[in-house]
């Protein structure tokens, strides 16, 4: 019986992985080894942004809040810590789209927050 080698599968193969790495400079989008290499790579990198997405994203919302909470008088500490003790259960998302969207609504936060901090 002569050995089979798996012709058009092997082709699907390597059209699969040239597919995924379209796009990539010099050898890595057109030479299979390093495409194959290129492509893992990718997949993992992938994955570790999806995570630091998260982080990059919480350290906007904390960035726009300390500057939203230095225009009113208050570091943001104090008004993350003053946010605890009056039960304000609202995340660092939503206080910073309210510092952005609707100024009078965080004035009414930042007042309730200091006035929380004070007792």
């Amino acid at each position: 019986m002569p050995r089979v080698r798996k012709g058009a599968a092997r082709h699907q193969a390597k059209k699969r992985v040239l597919k995924a790495v379209k796009g990539h400079r010099g050898s890595a989008g057109r030479l299979y080894r390093l495409a194959k290499e290129a492509a893992v790579r990718a997949g993992v990198n992938a994955k570790t942004d999806r995570r630091r997405r998260k982080r990059d994203f919480r350290g906007l919302w904390i960035t726009r809040l300390s500057a939203a909470c230095r225009q009113r008088g208050i570091r943001y500490s104090e008004f993350i810590a003053g946010c605890k003790k009056a039960n304000i259960a609202l995340n660092r998302k939503m206080l910073s789209e309210i510092a952005i969207a609707d100024p009078k609504g965080f004035d009414a936060i930042v007042e309730s927050t200091k006035a929380a901090a004070k007792s």
